[in-house]
């Protein structure tokens, strides 16, 4: 009786585990999406963009930078909405509006949010993280963060995209 009290826990404790993952990966992508909504505009994604200044994409020299080190070079304290071991996700709001740094361990977990990330919607795109917010938004942080601008596809890397005017 007592193997199959054991054995009767470990199943339960398996199933929360599993309960605990999936949570966690609809909690990332009930975010993006709930986000993504509140931030979409009229805009066509795949318009031309003002001609400008190219802003070079982040080189990948170094360890990846953490949530709060992105956040805290537009002057922002992020509220750490996911932190687990993969990958960490922060809400900021800042004077330039409002958007969710991520960040992740491995290019396999970047790849894997990215393609279950809204399509048409705008991500600031680095080595190994990811900022979501609106097209306003990403302009004014890319002067500070770097990274590529992706309206469509977040996985392709584009042609560098020239900043707005200004």
């Amino acid at each position: 009786m007592r193997a199959a009290g054991r054995t009767s826990r470990m199943l339960t404790h398996s199933r929360q585990a599993g309960v605990a993952r999936n949570l966690r990966a609809i909690t990332v992508v009930t975010l993006a999406l709930s986000f993504s909504l509140a931030c979409s505009g009229n805009q066509d994604p795949g318009a031309p963009e003002a001609a400008g200044n190219v802003i070079p994409a982040a080189a990948p020299s170094g360890p990846p930078p953490t949530v709060e080190e992105l956040a805290d070079k537009v002057d922002c304290k992020p509220d750490i909405q996911v932190d687990a071991v993969d990958m960490r996700q922060g809400h900021c709001k800042t004077p330039v509006g409002e958007f969710f740094v991520t960040t992740f361990i491995t290019q396999s977990g970047k790849d894997q949010w990215m393609d279950a990330a809204p399509e048409y919607n705008p991500h600031l795109v680095g080595n190994l993280w990811t900022v979501l917010g609106s097209r306003k938004v990403l302009d004014e942080l890319r002067k500070e963060l770097g990274g590529d601008l992706h309206l469509k596809d977040h996985r392709m890397t584009p042609a560098p995209t020239p900043a707005p005017a200004g």
